[in-house]
């Protein structure tokens, strides 16, 4: 590294995307500093915080929410102006949220790349499938997925897809009674279950100890199983790394070449902090990401940062079966109903997924029952009965990317350091609304299979967490924020390791393909270093 710099990389974020992007980089020998808004905290403590939280249904309450590191959930966080009111469970600490992300590492398929194309609706991606294949490996090696290596995962009951040129690194945990149940019963009707791949250790793995079936992933695995990203922000620490934590970017300082020469960062304890690097990654999520470019002018010749705002929003089922299923052994979800996730269809209305929950369900059928006013020796018989043949399904739809759903820099909130907030405008389109009857029907029809007595069908639109297209990728400078690679097209030593490329948001949870991006992004930065 040369003296004049002070690394040859600054990273901003240190979550799954960061941490990866840093330790690939660091493991070849570049100087590597990662910038944290939060702290570092230990996983004891976040389990405490748990155990001891009067809101064990909220996923961000065992987590830091400081006037200078907001997490989601504060009401000030985010100013929403649209019909929706997006509320994603993000964090800010060490590691990111993935401390409660539940591990889905699904992979896009190759038609998922090319809506456009193949169906006249959205865009493509400026890649092919195989392009990124390799990647996807690696990232799938790095955060330990299990999974089947012969399933059909467009839904289509075929052969093994999408390619794969290695295995899983693990095999899949056995399945739950609850979804052998369904699998049966409503499988048997033409429905197609497929495991979901997920980064939850089932043996001993890279500092992680197989999975035991806590099932708390949501909010926090209590003995680490489940990946998190503090495990590579820790490997790239290992590898020289240097995490510097209270450290909230604000500005990404241009030089007279149009190169990113600088990043300036805030501490709560007053600290007004100027570094520089060869390459500057941003790494935070799907909001955050944006808004850093917004208030610092850069990267938006095109005017897209922070537009095509996309998540994965969707709606929920939830009946008493008519026998025994058992929700809440094992982890908290295991895989899904795919018949809708490819299709000529998506000409017209969205694919959709229905994932099988699988979280302990007695604090939301105890609270039904009280509210219905039962007490005494009966909540107890009934708690029991009804805890034992719940069922959950959680449905996402795909969403296309409009310049008009989009996030801001707030005009009228400032955090604790005087750094702009957020302000997001979301609408749920036609698209999605389109797919909505289809959806019903098979709850319906899921319904009826299982003997069910409807809890709640109708859910109105719910948040999935999925950030996607805030800095979409795209292969024209004048409608997109990066190019394939991730770098930015205004900026050549800029790259951003986030979900918000993504250009096309499938069905399917994101964070797999952001790490591989990620992976891809920082080996681009090795070679040009």
């Amino acid at each position: 590294m040369s003296n004049e710099f002070d690394a040859d990389v600054i990273v901003i974020g240190s979550g799954a995307l960061g941490s990866n992007a840093a330790y690939t980089l660091a493991k070849k020998g570049k100087s590597v500093i990662i910038l944290e808004a939060g702290e570092k905290i230990p996983r004891w403590k976040i389990v405490e915080n748990f155990r001891n939280s009067s809101k064990k249904e909220n996923y961000n309450s065992p987590y830091p929410n400081e006037p200078w590191a907001h997490h989601s959930y504060d009401e000030q966080y985010i100013e929403n102006t649209g019909s929706f009111e997006l509320r994603p469970g993000m964090l800010k600490l060490v590691g990111g949220t993935t401390w409660h992300w539940a591990a889905a590492a699904w992979r896009y398929i190759p038609n998922d790349m090319k809506l456009k194309t193949l169906y006249g609706v959205g865009r493509d991606w400026p890649m092919e499938y195989s392009e990124l294949e390799p990647y996807y490996l690696k990232a799938e090696l790095a955060l330990g997925v299990c999974g089947s290596d012969t399933e059909d995962q467009s839904g289509q009951g075929g052969e093994a897809w999408p390619p794969r040129s290695g295995k899983y690194p693990m095999e899949p945990e056995g399945e739950t009674y609850l979804f052998q149940r369904l699998k049966d019963r409503i499988g048997s009707a033409g429905f197609n279950f497929i495991h979901e791949p997920n980064a939850r250790a089932t043996r001993a793995y890279d500092t992680r100890p197989a999975c035991s079936g806590n099932n708390n992933c949501m909010p926090v695995c209590p003995i680490g199983a489940m990946y998190s990203g503090n495990v590579h922000a820790q490997h790239a620490e290992d590898e020289g790394a240097k995490l510097i934590t209270d450290a909230t970017a604000y500005k990404l300082e241009k030089g007279p070449n149009g190169d990113i020469v600088a990043v300036h960062y805030r501490s709560s304890k007053g600290d007004d902090v100027r570094l520089t690097a060869k390459y500057f990654i941003v790494a935070a999520h799907g909001l955050e990401t944006p808004k850093l470019l917004l208030i610092s002018d850069v990267a938006n010749s095109s005017d897209q940062v922070g537009r095509n705002l996309m998540d994965h929003t969707g709606m929920g089922l939830t009946f008493l079966a008519d026998e025994e299923v058992w929700m809440g052994r094992g982890a908290v979800q295991q895989g899904g109903i795919f018949n809708r996730r490819d299709g000529e269809f998506r000409r017209d209305y969205a694919a959709v997924k229905h994932a099988v929950s699988n979280g302990v369900p007695n604090m939301k059928v105890a609270r039904r029952l009280i509210e219905q006013g039962v007490f005494g020796q009966q909540l107890d018989e009934r708690l029991r009965d009804e805890a034992s043949r719940w069922v959950e399904i959680s449905t996402v739809f795909e969403m296309l990317p409009h310049q008009s759903n989009r996030v801001e820099a707030s005009t009228t909130r400032k955090d604790a350091l005087g750094i702009p907030m957020l302000k997001v405008h979301y609408d749920v389109d036609d698209y999605v609304k389109a797919a909505k009857p289809y959806a019903s029907a098979d709850f319906a029809r899921f319904v009826e299979l299982m003997g069910g007595t409807v809890i709640e069908d109708d859910t109105g639109w719910q948040n999935r967490d999925h950030l996607m297209g805030t800095v979409i990728m795209g292969d024209d400078p004048t409608d997109s924020v990066v190019n394939h690679e991730c770098r930015t097209w205004d900026h050549k030593n800029l790259f951003l390791a986030t979900t918000g490329v993504i250009p096309a948001s499938g069905v399917i949870n994101p964070t797999l393909t952001g790490v591989a991006l990620s992976i891809r992004a920082a080996e681009i930065i090795d070679r040009e270093i």
